[in-house]
């Protein structure tokens, strides 16, 4: 079972790479500069170097040349930070912002393949890659994404509406299972203890 789902995950991951190649093209730029600015877009404040090497699973010199090309085009730009002089974070520009949307501009064939599921499926898959996530954070394989279910905002079965049980609490509405996001601007993580408890409340259906 492990090795049929490992290849089934494969099959998509090599449909995503094309996809990704594909914006890339679209924006002018290599599938990792579009990973830099789509993982910058959003986030007003930038990020340190090493933390964009550590999101994206590279080498920080890989991270810094392709800040460094993208710097060229005038798509990022670095910061000194407030409090320390000698800190640096990068950030998007609007140039930047308009190549990342020009790559986004086509819909492409992971989107054709999930939108070939029924409704209830997507919800589905969503959730169990909310799952999946989760774990590859918990065994440190990647750093803690913006989920609802690492937020502090978020309140699992809060309601008795089965179509949106859940409650965000940064603006202040319910929501379901299907608006349940990945990656989210407003995410604030909550502390260790917090999420221990948030996600057994939503693993288990119950506030």
């Amino acid at each position: 079972m492990q090795h049929r789902i490992r290849e089934g995950l494969s099959r998509v991951a090599m449909v995503m790479r094309a996809d990704d190649w594909n914006r890339a093209k679209r924006a002018g730029i290599n599938p990792t500069q579009l990973s830099i600015l789509e993982l910058l877009e959003g986030r007003a404040d930038g990020l340190g170097v090493k933390d964009i090497a550590f999101h994206l699973g590279v080498s920080q010199p890989t991270a810094t040349d392709s800040i460094g090309a993208l710097e060229r085009k005038g798509y990022v730009e670095k910061r000194q930070t407030e409090n320390d002089r000698r800190g640096v974070r990068v950030g998007i520009t609007d140039a930047g912002l308009a190549a990342f949307h020009a790559g986004e501009a086509t819909e492409g064939l992971a989107e054709q393949a999930t939108e070939a599921l029924a409704t209830h499926e997507q919800e589905d898959l969503l959730l169990m890659l909310v799952k999946m996530i989760r774990q590859l954070q918990v065994i440190d394989a990647i750093p803690i994404q913006r989920m609802c279910t690492s937020c502090r905002y978020f309140a699992p079965f809060a309601h008795a509406d089965a179509a949106r049980p859940h409650h965000c609490n940064f603006v202040d509405a319910a929501f379901g299972q299907r608006d349940l996001r990945i990656d989210c601007r407003e995410h604030e993580t909550a502390d260790a203890a917090i999420q221990s408890a948030t996600w057994a409340a939503f693993e288990n259906g119950q506030a």
